[in-house]
């Protein structure tokens, strides 16, 4: 589980019933739990439902040959809810 900044956030997505493809340390000894879903997450929206702290700020890497994310990292505790880089027809949102 990632930490108490985004575990709320992670447990509505898990319910959402959106797969995970990934989860563990991403890319760097800066990250600790990155949690990698199957959809776009709606960064604006979470914001609006969610009570998220300062410390958690939107994230978006848009590589061209290491891949394409967009989601929530805490930079206190260097977790983060990942999903893809801008929504895909066929692909789920969240929140819906």
């Amino acid at each position: 589980m990632v930490c108490e900044h985004l575990s709320a956030v992670e447990s509505a997505l898990l319910d959402s019933g959106i797969a995970v493809t990934s989860r563990g340390q991403a890319w760097s000894e800066n990250c600790r739990e990155w949690v990698y879903f199957d959809g776009y997450l709606d960064t604006r929206r979470i914001r609006e439902s969610f009570d998220l702290p300062e410390a958690v700020r939107d994230h978006t890497h848009r590589g061209t040959h290491d891949g394409q994310e967009h989601g929530l990292v805490c930079d206190r505790c260097h977790d983060a809810l990942m999903g893809l880089p801008d929504p895909i027809q066929g692909k789920p949102v969240f929140p819906r």
